[in-house]
């Protein structure tokens, strides 16, 4: 009884899109990884190692304590902190940040635009229309209904 409801509620999830929502959203977010990284590694940090005297960013590191090494064998392992990498991971965040920062911006003002009934340049969902429709009805019946007042003795 418990495997059918839920077998339910899942197919129901799944039918709604939700699944298929999330599915795309993962895709779209792996390949746009991948975008980012190769604007960050080849765009962003070439120019910024040129500027800094040829300094590679993704090997930059604060040794704590050097390795020692004997007889070709190093005895304790270098200790070091990476922090180029640090370095690079938020240049990716920047970016990523500002790109749906943009991205978000559009989707508003579109959204802004179809919901606006005034505006007949973008189709304006039905719902809207009549919920505007409706409001202006209602400011119309408190206009009459203060007319009235005023003329009622």
């Amino acid at each position: 009884m418990i495997r059918i409801k839920l077998y339910k509620e899942f197919k129901e999830f799944a039918v709604k899109g939700n699944m298929i929502d999330i599915a795309i959203g993962v895709i779209i977010g792996a390949a746009f990884n991948k975008v980012v990284d190769v604007l960050v590694k080849e765009i962003f940090l070439p120019p910024l190692s040129f500027l800094t005297n040829g300094i590679n960013w993704e090997n930059k590191r604060w040794v704590l304590r050097e390795a020692v090494t004997e007889n070709g064998i190093s005895y304790p392992e270098e200790i070091a902190i990476g922090y180029g990498k640090l370095f690079e991971a938020t240049v990716d965040f920047f970016i990523i940040a500002f790109t749906v920062f943009l991205v978000i911006k559009l989707m508003n003002r579109i959204r802004n635009r179809a919901e606006d009934p005034k505006d007949t340049k973008e189709k304006t969902p039905k719902d809207i229309e009549l919920l505007h429709r409706i409001t202006e009805l209602l400011e119309e019946q408190k206009a009459l209904m203060q007319q009235h007042k005023k003329t009622a003795p």
